[in-house]
Parts: structure tokens; sequence; C-alpha cells
């Protein structure tokens, strides 16, 4: 196993040697399409050099069906019919879910590290595979998880630990608390987050079958995730892009919206929504847009357009908004 950064010449000869069998990507959903001219220069050459040679690729990103919208764009760029049917017939795009906080890390200040390619992370992690996409030869890595039923598992991760990660961050950073271990220690702000969690979690036992008791030992992990003081996970950095997580299918909106759709109680992920739209760092240029959006068109307007959401939700978050901005940095 070893890692390569797509803008260096060592990646093209990477994707083309035989020996690789497996390729994975963690650079943020908004990177994909432009490492994918990468792997498509890279996967011609391998045709050209070693064409009987399978590989597989899986996008381990926060997002909804991450590799087909990477294997789109490196489609994009294959530059030639041949090119394309040959990479149809040995190369696997496999969606997935992929389980593991990784907070901010500065290699230059960790003994034992050797690249800017190392990184910091917690000891769990889940990492679960669509099996039907992959191609030959399977992948056999320690820790991959083969399933034929992803879309169960993608939505438990999103509306979980990202849901409960941006709600504790987003309610963190109104009042003004540094970090997500000391977010969620605030009574407030555990109530609202477990209230947000059990309202994504009886929806997810609906639509997907969970045992109860199964998922709410999956939920009370990930609120022990939360309060280890050693990720120094801050609440500005988890709640960076705020309209990416605004997003109708993300962990605020998705969530919300299928408790909706199942006849279930939505008013704890609602109130995530509206701590999201009071995320006003303005270092970060989602938040500044966000606000200018507000400033301009109105809040109503803003949340209909960017959520999807019904009439009577978005007086609810409206509402919740109200009642949030009395917490801002208190």
């Amino acid at each position: 196993m070893s890692g390569v950064l797509s803008n260096k010449g060592g990646a093209l000869h990477s994707i083309a040697d035989p020996t690789v069998l497996v390729i994975t990507t963690a650079v943020g959903p908004n990177v994909l399409a432009k490492i994918a001219p990468t792997l498509a220069k890279g996967l011609s050459a391998r045709k050209k050099a070693h064409p009987e040679s399978g590989l597989n690729v899986i996008a381990c990103e926060n997002k909804v069906g991450a590799t087909a919208s990477l294997r789109a764009e490196v489609f994009k760029a294959l530059p030639s019919e041949e090119d394309k049917a040959w990479v149809e017939k040995h190369v696997g795009f496999a969606n997935c879910s992929v389980d593991r906080i990784v907070p901010p890390f500065d290699p230059s200040e960790e003994a034992g590290t050797d690249t800017d390619l190392d990184v910091g992370v917690e000891g769990f992690f889940e990492w679960v595979v669509e099996a039907p996409a992959l191609k030959e030869p399977h992948p056999d890595v320690e820790g991959m998880q083969l399933t034929d039923d992803l879309e169960a598992y993608v939505e438990r991760k999103l509306y979980t630990l990202n849901t409960g990660h941006a709600t504790t961050a987003y309610l963190g950073y109104l009042k003004g608390l540094p970090t997500i271990d000391i977010a969620i220690s605030d009574a407030d702000i555990r109530a609202a987050v477990e209230g947000a969690l059990a309202q994504s979690g009886a929806a997810l036992v609906k639509k997907h079958k969970f045992k109860p008791e199964e998922h709410q030992a999956y939920v009370d992990k990930i609120l022990g995730r939360f309060e280890n003081p050693a990720l120094k996970d801050s609440t500005d950095r988890v709640g960076r892009q705020p309209l990416r997580k605004l997003g109708r299918e993300d962990r605020l909106v998705g969530p919300a919206t299928m408790c909706r759709e199942l006849g279930l109680a939505n008013d704890y992920l609602l109130n995530a929504v509206a701590a999201c739209l009071l995320y006003d760092d303005g270092e970060d240029e989602q938040a500044r847009e966000l606000k200018e959006m507000i400033r301009k068109d109105g809040l109503d307007k803003v949340v209909r357009e960017l959520t999807g959401l019904t009439e009577e939700e978005v007086n609810t978050v409206k509402q919740k908004h109200e009642v949030l901005k009395t917490w801002k940095k208190q």
C-alpha cells in the first residue's frame, strides 16, 4: 500500500503499474473532477502497456455516489472510444461508505511522519464497498466490507455520523465553543444532537430495516467518538462549506426529507438546518456566499430554493433560526 499526489509525476506510473489492483481517493468531493484527467491518462497508459490487467477504483469521500461521479469525469477525459471500451471492461468503479474522522493534521509537528501524505486519524473505522461494481481481480483488503446493498450503509453513515458531526459543529460555533468534544459536552447541544440522531435513526430503521438496538449502539458509539479530546476537531472546520451541507440529499436536509416521506417527526433536524444557516465564518467562502444570499434574497427564499422543504418545514426552520440567533456566542 502506498500513496501518491495526483499532481506529481509518480501518479501516472502508479496507475499504469499492473501490480496496482486498487486505487482509492481521499481528496474531497469537489476535487474529484480535478484528478479525473490524471486518472484517465494513467488508465490509457495502462491499456497500452498491460491490456489484460484489471483494476478497481474507489472514491472514499463524503458524498453519495462519489465513485460514480469520478467515473463520469474520467470518461469525459479519456481520449478515445477504444480507451473507454477498455476501461468499461477492465476497470471497476465502486461506490463506498467510509466512516472515519480525520481531524486537522500537520506532519511536520508529529514524530514518525515522513511525507505530506501522512494523516492523523481516530481508531474507529468502517469501510463498506459496493460489491457488484467490482471487477476481477476482486480486492482483498483487510477491513473492507463488501455489500450488495450499499445505499443502506451510505445513508446510515451520512445521516448519523455526518448529521451528528455537523449539528454539533454548527451549534457549537454559535456558542463560541472551539472544538467538537467541548461542544458535545454542552447540555443544550447534546440534547439537540441526540434529538436529531433519534429522528434520523427512526427513518433509517424504518427504511432499511436496521435493528433498532443495533442502530442505537451505532449512535452511542458515534457520540463517544465526538467526546474524544485527542481529535482536537474544531467546530469551524467541521462546519465548512455550509452550502454543500445544505444539499437536498446531504446530511441535514436529506434525513429531514426522509423523515417527512416516512411520516416521522423531523423538527430536531430542521433545527440543525437553521443552525447551519447561521454559520458565518468569514474565512469560509461558502459561508460568505450564504450570508450574502440571505441578505439579498431573504431567509425564506434561500431556504426554499436550497432545500426543497415544504411550506410548513420552511416556517419551522425560520422559527428555529430566530431562537438560535439568541445562542450566538453568548
